[in-house]
């Protein structure tokens, strides 16, 4: 059953384009976050197979250090003529620089290599929310779409090469809102992690103010 999250959070996270994203779609439910890297936490291994383990074992560390409800996204892009990669090794690819410029490179020139024509991909994001008392939720959320040659400068990652589906413009040409705000009247997002988040708060967070 799930349970409802009230007061301070810590964000599981020392990548400061997620933890903007998320500090943005945690603001209209007054709560208070306080990220990973803030506290000088350092970052677990990661060493699950899939986005959600992954996901689990930042929260799962955070709660453990602070005593604190802790969440954690894992996320990533999934290629689909690459089967799948770079997947939940997307940050990786980047290497130690977070050299992503490098990394779409590597993934137009491994489609080459193939001599593959498709370019249907599509983002993936795991949201856990961990208590210290053991007890952990999962939210899952994909924006799937077109990769194209980068385009803009906004967001981080991959968002420069990704077109999801219904738009004209790439994740790095749209405003921040656009990207990951939501319509709460709908109950939508469009990207992953936005789609990720509507989940989340159905379940476990109050009415949006």
């Amino acid at each position: 059953m799930s349970r409802r999250l009230t007061g301070k959070v810590v964000i599981a996270t020392h990548n400061a384009g997620k933890l903007a994203e998320m500090r943005a779609l945690l603001a209209p439910f007054g709560i208070e976050a306080v990220s990973a890297g803030d506290l000088g936490l350092p970052e677990p291994d990661e060493t699950g197979t899939m986005f959600a383990e992954n996901a689990a074992i930042k929260a799962r560390a955070a709660t453990e250090a602070t005593g604190l409800p802790a969440f954690a996204d894992d996320s990533g892009l999934c290629v689909d003529a690459l089967d799948g990669a770079p997947g939940i090794f997307s940050a990786r690819w980047a290497g130690p620089t977070k050299d992503f410029s490098g990394a779409m490179a590597r993934i137009f020139s491994e489609l080459d290599r193939r001599g593959a024509r498709d370019r249907r991909a599509h983002f993936v994001s795991a949201l856990v929310l961990a208590w210290p008392d053991g007890h952990t939720e999962l939210f899952e959320g994909r924006v799937f779409g077109d990769l194209v040659a980068a385009r803009g400068s906004a967001g981080f990652g991959y968002d420069p090469i990704f077109r999801p589906d219904g738009h004209d413009r790439t994740f790095g040409e749209m405003t921040a809102d656009e990207k990951h705000g939501v319509d709460w009247q709908r109950g939508q997002g469009l990207s992953h992690r936005a789609r990720a988040f509507v989940e989340l708060s159905r379940a476990c967070l109050a009415s949006e103010a």
